[in-house]
């Protein structure tokens, strides 16, 4: 693809080496993630009134389980990249927010598609969309915020715009496609995994950083910066998403500790284990992927621990969110880049 498209190709992890210490790996950024939201408030609060206005239709089933997403709240962590990422390189107005507002539809469709593939009845603490009006109106509702999405991007008038989130959806339709394929698969690998993380989470971040930088007007040496920030940030975030599967809080995670046992997903703290368990345990943990055998998530979490896969795992996020720092280092300081730095923190750091 060209330089505005969606980066394709096997994704290469880092070498890493197992820790035995459970203690994050890397630590949290000088600013802290209340200053980071305080910096992009008023913007988010135009984002969020132009997301309001733009989900209303005279459609009564749409406009009720577009409330039930807004009310649910989220991280909206997707467009404040966008905003810093614009607002890194001076620019700041109207369509920003306009584009966070893409972004977030499109995360958001995403989820409503992934809670009925998943047949998930719990996210953010609250019922699912799916749980509450059937799998038909959750994938009806995410086709409506796809296309909504599109027609936002089209009033802007910008093909480099226009180039880049249609490969970035296309390519994030490839992931959810991929990760079907490794469901229920004990054989699924670090590197089969990594490339499911980057169509399905780490390129949607990739978008949002960029299209910050292409509406600042930014070189495309700069627009690659913030690209390769925001792609290693989406898989610090997601590899940390996945450790929080065996370790968060059910209550401050907001759904089921084992969710993605039980749909039969190996991702990176299991297939860790996977890897390097004796064979008796190895095995075990293969029919227990097989089968998605949610009963069996203590006897995965002692496995998983019995080989570092939770710590090897943090510090494989940890990487990733150095790399997303690396990427920045040469752009001119300001609180918009010392926010981003501190997000990339935070999104292994965090415990929800």
């Amino acid at each position: 693809m060209g330089g505005l498209g969606v980066q394709r190709g096997p994704y290469n992890p880092p070498a890493m080496t197992t820790h035995t210490a459970e203690a994050n790996p890397f630590p949290m950024a000088a600013m802290p993630l209340a200053d980071i939201h305080a910096l992009v408030a008023d913007d988010m609060r135009g984002v969020d009134a132009l997301i309001r206005r733009r989900l209303a239709s005279d459609v009564l089933l749409i406009n009720q389980v577009a409330e039930h997403i807004i009310a649910a709240g989220g991280k909206r962590l997707r467009p404040a990249l966008l905003l810093l990422a614009a607002r890194s390189l001076g620019f700041t107005g109207g369509s920003a927010h306009q584009l966070a507002a893409v972004i977030e539809f499109i995360h958001t469709a995403t989820l409503l598609h992934d809670d009925v593939v998943d047949e998930s009845d719990l996210r953010r603490g609250r019922k699912t969309a799916n749980a509450l009006w059937g799998n038909a109106a959750s994938v009806l509702v995410g086709d409506f915020l796809y296309s909504r999405s599109f027609q936002l991007m089209v009033e802007l008038e910008q093909l480099p715009v226009m180039r880049i989130l249609a490969d970035t959806t296309n390519a994030i339709a490839e992931g959810e496609v991929l990760q079907l394929l490794h469901v229920h698969n004990p054989d699924t690998d670090e590197t089969a995994y990594l490339r499911v993380v980057e169509r399905k989470t780490a390129v949607l971040f990739a978008a949002a950083t960029r299209l910050g930088a292409v509406l600042a007007g930014a070189a495309t040496d700069v627009q690659q910066a913030l690209h390769d920030f925001g792609l290693n940030l989406g898989f610090a975030f997601q590899i940390a998403d996945d450790v929080l599967d065996y370790t968060a809080d059910p209550q401050a995670l907001g759904k089921n500790l084992g969710d993605d046992l039980a749909e039969g997903k190996a991702t990176m703290p299991l297939i860790h284990a996977l890897r390097h368990s004796p064979a008796d345990v190895k095995q075990r943990l293969r029919t227990i992927i097989e089968q998605g055998d949610a009963a069996a998530f203590p006897e995965v979490l002692a496995a998983i621990r019995a080989c570092g896969g939770i710590e090897y795992s943090r510090q494989l996020a940890g990487t990733y969110a150095e790399r997303a720092m690396a990427a920045i280092a040469a752009l001119p300081n300001s609180n918009a880049l010392d926010a981003l730095r501190g997000l990339a923190s935070y999104s292994v750091a965090r415990d929800r």
